[in-house]
């Protein structure tokens, strides 16, 4: 049985996304940190099945647990596509805990990965904000201006040399470039 985190080892915080929760002291991998929990919904019954919320964790098939409740602390827990946390999903009993699947030094964010379903359905047209999407996207961004550099450094020689070989073959007589004469001059 893992081991349960003592109830003062984790803070409601501001967060680049918002709130999240954050350790206030080192948790060790496979500690149970918190209680996802709320009025459990039946997917069955039309007027529940209706509630539209950010905080919907799904069991299975047919029940749901509505988080939005002011209590449910856990609801806090952002998404990461690199997570530190997990979520141990318990249908018959219709419970969740989230669980440490790294060392989470004090201070650092807890977070879970959300799943696809919730991913494309409210994180993909915003994009995803966790620290390593960030990361992915900053290094993409920087290695889109080196190459319209490189780009805007090679039209420029190319326009230096067409320019320099111009010169070298054509005159201009009035503003419009002529042949050079070549040869003998006329009289």
């Amino acid at each position: 049985m893992p081991v349960i985190a003592s109830s003062k080892s984790y803070r409601v915080g501001r967060s680049k996304t918002g709130l999240g929760l954050f350790a206030t002291m080192p948790i060790k991998k496979g500690t149970r940190i918190i209680r996802y929990f709320g009025p459990i919904l039946d997917c069955r019954i039309p007027a529940q099945d209706d509630i539209e919320n950010k905080y919907l964790f799904e069991l299975n098939g047919r029940w749901t647990i509505d988080g939005s409740v002011r209590k449910n602390v856990a609801r806090y827990i952002n998404h990461s596509c690199r997570p530190n946390a997990e979520s141990d999903v318990r249908p018959r009993e219709r419970k969740v805990f989230i669980r440490a699947i790294k060392n989470i030094e004090a201070g650092d964010e807890i977070n879970y990965d959300y799943g696809t379903d919730y991913f494309k359905a409210y994180l993909k047209p915003i994009g995803c904000k966790c620290p390593s999407c960030e990361t992915k996207r900053k290094k993409q961004r920087a290695e889109a201006r080196a190459e319209r550099a490189k780009v805007k450094v090679r039209a420029e020689r190319k326009a230096q040399k067409a320019g320099a070989n111009g010169a070298k073959t054509k005159k201009k007589l009035n503003g419009h470039a002529v042949a050079r004469p070549s040869g003998r001059a006329r009289a």
